[in-house]
């Protein structure tokens, strides 16, 4: 029971009930399957910028002090922000590889 204090006395009864299942990680751990990981998802993160060059102008940026290009800066914050998504998903996907949760990088 929980007694609050205030100007009234209040007395609450909370029931709580365990989910089957509820324990395991989204029931992968019975299937023998390992969870994925926010490092997994930031791992991909990391690839899609390298992919997309971003660590390339990142560091050119850092050497010569010239700002990397406006549409480089902003894949960058999309994939940053699709990171910080997915790893708050619970579960995270099996399929966060996929280029359905990931912005577009046209290359020419």
């Amino acid at each position: 029971m929980l007694r609050c204090r205030g100007p009234r006395l209040q007395v609450v009864q909370v029931r709580l009930a365990v989910i089957e299942g509820g324990l395991s990680y989204a029931g992968q751990s019975e299937r023998g399957e390992q969870p994925i990981r926010p490092e997994d998802v930031e791992a991909e993160a990391r690839r899609r910028m390298r992919e997309g060059r971003v660590t390339e102008w990142r560091t050119r940026e850092f050497i010569t002090g010239t700002p990397m290009p406006a549409d480089v800066k902003y894949l960058e914050l999309q994939i940053d922000f699709a990171a910080r998504a997915i790893c708050k998903l619970s579960p995270i996907p099996a399929d966060f590889a996929d280029d359905l949760y990931w912005p577009i990088c046209w290359q020419d």
